[in-house]
C-alpha cells in the first residue's frame, strides 16, 4: 500500500515538474507540430472589410423615425447612413464624416433626450459639464485624461464628426453603435453643443469679472 502511494506521488510530481511537455514531444513526434509553437495573428493583423451587402451587429439600432424603437431591420430610413471605416476618424474627419447632416433639432424634447444618455453614458469619462477632468473615473484613473468635450478644440469639430466618434470609436473611446441608436446619437451631439455654449457662457462671465 505504501509503495503505491510512493509511486502516485512521484507519478503526480513528476507530471507537476514535466507539465505537459513529455506529451508535447509526442505530438511533435507524431503530427510534427508543437503547440508551443503555433500560428496566431496579432491584433488588427489580415484585418478585412465585410463583404458587400452584409449587415452590420449596430444594424438594428437605425430606426425608421426619430422616437421609433426598431425591433428588427430598418424600413423606410430617410437619412442617408453610410459606412464608416476608422480612417474616416482622423481630425477633423474625413469627406464622408463632414457630410454628415444632423437630421435632429435641438428642441427641448432632443436636448432632453441627449441630457438623459450623455449623463448615463459619457458622463462617466467625460464629466457632467462635459469637461474630462471633473469626470467620475477621474480620481481613479488620473492619467487617463478624457476629452474636453465642451472646450474650443472639440467645438471646433463637425456635427457629423462627434456623431461618427461615438458610432465607431477612436484611440482609448471605444464605439457606442450597439448601444445608442441612430437619431440618440445626434440628441447627444445637440447637447453637447448645449454644454459648449454654457462652458463659453461661463468663461465670459469670468472674463468680465476680472
Amino acid at each position: 500500500m505504501r509503495s503505491s502511494v510512493r509511486l502516485l506521488v512521484a507519478a503526480l510530481a513528476l507530471v507537476t515538474v514535466a507539465g505537459c511537455k513529455p506529451l508535447d514531444d509526442a505530438m511533435v513526434s507524431i503530427f510534427g507540430r508543437s503547440m508551443r509553437n503555433q500560428r496566431s495573428f496579432d491584433p488588427y493583423e489580415n484585418t478585412r472589410q465585410p463583404p458587400e451587402h452584409s449587415i452590420s451587429f449596430a444594424s438594428g439600432n437605425f430606426p425608421s423615425a426619430e422616437g421609433v424603437v426598431n425591433i428588427g431591420q430598418p424600413e423606410g430610413l430617410e437619412d442617408d447612413v453610410p459606412p464608416l471605416t476608422p480612417r474616416d476618424l482622423a481630425p477633423p474627419g474625413s469627406e464622408v464624416v463632414q457630410s454628415l447632416v444632423n437630421p435632429v433639432k435641438p428642441t427641448p424634447e432632443s436636448l432632453a433626450r441627449g441630457q438623459v444618455l450623455f449623463e448615463r453614458i459619457c458622463a462617466v469619462c467625460h464629466g457632467l459639464t462635459g469637461i474630462g477632468v471633473q469626470a467620475f473615473i477621474a480620481p481613479k484613473h488620473p492619467t487617463v485624461a478624457a476629452y474636453n468635450l465642451a472646450g474650443p478644440v472639440v467645438q471646433a469639430y463637425s456635427d457629423g464628426y462627434i456623431y461618427a466618434m461615438m458610432r465607431m470609436g477612436r484611440g482609448l473611446m471605444p464605439p457606442y453603435a450597439h448601444q445608442i441608436s441612430h437619431f440618440d446619437r445626434w440628441n447627444i451631439v445637440n447637447y453637447i453643443r448645449q454644454l459648449q455654449r454654457d462652458y463659453n457662457e461661463r468663461n465670459a462671465a469670468q472674463d468680465g469679472e476680472r
